[in-house]
């Protein structure tokens, strides 16, 4: 495992991100869309390389799959909820960024289930001077790096909702709505090829749900016809009556309108 400071660059960038997708073209490729997105300036006064940085980070986060990507587009111009958006924008920032999801399996979701409602910056800066000596991390970080790291973490996963406040942040209940539940299980089992893999995935931790209740989440999704789901005993069966990512999020626009 190894770490990045790519946190420095960028915390959530959910208006960027939100602008960036509501202009885009489904009709062209993603470096046409993002060169439209540089020439039409439509993140406003910044910069040059600041426009570079959202960029890149943006295409990272949402467009290592297209397929993945589209179909957040698609979501976006839909204009389904926010909450199931922004949940999307949560799980997939994470998975580029281990440090990002580190952060939350191994700082964040401790002090939770210890029962405490705030996190300190301290917190999060020694789990990184730890991840530091160990040679975890790109480079040796000095103090101003591992401070800078756990700033934009923490302003990370408050503009995600999975903190709150300013500048002392506290725990707060994470939800994840069934419609982007059953999009990143769909993804879950599109990557590990097993309902028992989705079942126990810790990519679920993100959103604190532990195996138990991805079940009944599952069990849900079920019973509103996103997922077809069975369990006896130790044979799990989990399967999808959609054929792509595309076939999903329809299902679930048409589930926002309805």
């Amino acid at each position: 495992m190894t770490y990045s400071s790519r946190l420095i660059k960028a915390t959530a960038l959910l208006p960027d991100t939100k602008a960036l997708m509501a202009s885009w073209d489904l009709s062209v490729d993603v470096n046409t869309n993002l060169n439209n997105a540089r020439q039409n300036n439509i993140f406003g006064k910044a910069s040059r390389s600041r426009v570079e940085d959202i960029l890149r980070i943006f295409k990272q986060r949402y467009f290592e799959d297209p397929q993945i990507g589209n179909a957040l587009v698609t979501l976006v111009q839909a204009k389904v909820p926010t909450k199931w958006i922004d949940s999307l924008f949560y799980y997939y920032s994470a998975q580029n960024d281990e440090t990002l999801k580190d952060i939350v399996l191994q700082v964040v979701n401790p002090r939770r289930q210890a029962g405490f409602s705030d996190i300190h910056l301290d917190h999060v800066i020694r789990k990184l001077r730890d991840w530091s000596s160990e040679g975890k991390t790109t480079t040796a970080w000095g103090e101003d790096t591992l401070l800078h790291v756990a700033q934009h973490a923490l302003a990370s996963l408050r503009d995600f909702g999975i903190l709150e406040g300013a500048t002392q942040k506290y725990l707060i209940p994470v939800m994840l709505p069934i419609e982007p539940f059953a999009f990143i299980a769909f993804d879950l089992l599109k990557r590990n090829g097993s309902g028992d893999r989705v079942l126990h995935s810790p990519d679920w931790g993100l959103f604190n749900l532990k195996p138990n209740e991805v079940e009944e989440h599952l069990i849900e999704a079920h019973q509103q016809r996103l997922c077809e789901y069975f369990a006896a005993g130790a044979v799990i069966r989990l399967e999808f009556p959609f054929q792509d990512f595309m076939e999903l999020t329809n299902a679930i626009i048409e589930r926002s309108r309805s």
